[in-house]
């Protein structure tokens, strides 16, 4: 198996992993913050997909979906426009919302079919090649989408948890 297929493999179990997790949330309990401080299932996958979107467009040099696709257009957020949520205060997590889950997780989609398909095109040499050097050690390809994963695996099981909390309180 090539690395480039188990790469997709992991991509796909999040795309599977965030429809499980948005599926059926109205807007109240998309948008509902268990404190102050904590952040919302809307703030998660968007924050997880800005991420996604920023660091594969960014290490296969190609334009983030998020402007290009009118998907900064569509959410209307208050925020920079190629904010990622990365630091964000309560405060801003505050101005993530969503209408509906199908903006989400169409805007996760999309992103995951541009990761794809630079997945796809990709060779084992390409997992080798340096992306930032701001790092010791520089940090590649195959770190940086390894690192793209953690951190969605980390923050849709977040997501998914607050889900379980938000339905376990209205029951």
């Amino acid at each position: 198996m090539h690395a480039r297929d188990i790469l997709i493999d992991g991509f796909d179990r999040i795309r599977d992993e965030v429809h499980a997790t948005v599926e059926s949330l109205g807007t109240d309990a998309l948008n509902a913050r268990p404190d102050h401080d904590a952040n919302s299932v809307a703030w998660l996958v968007w924050h997880l997909t800005r991420v996604q979107d920023d660091h594969v467009a960014d290490a296969f040099g190609l334009d983030q979906v998020w402007p290009t696709g009118g998907w900064q257009k569509r959410f209307g957020l208050d925020l920079p426009p190629l904010d990622t949520g990365y630091g964000h205060s309560a405060a801003r997590v505050a101005k993530v919302r969503v209408d509906s889950g199908k903006l989400l997780t169409g805007y996760y989609d999309a992103v995951h079919e541009q990761t794809l398909g630079a997945l796809r095109g990709m060779t084992a040499k390409d997992l080798d090649r340096v992306v930032d050097e701001r790092w010791d050690p520089p940090v590649t390809v195959g770190v940086r989408l390894v690192s793209v994963l953690s951190d969605d695996l980390q923050h849709v099981g977040q997501a998914a948890y607050l889900r379980g909390l938000l339905q376990t309180s209205s029951a």
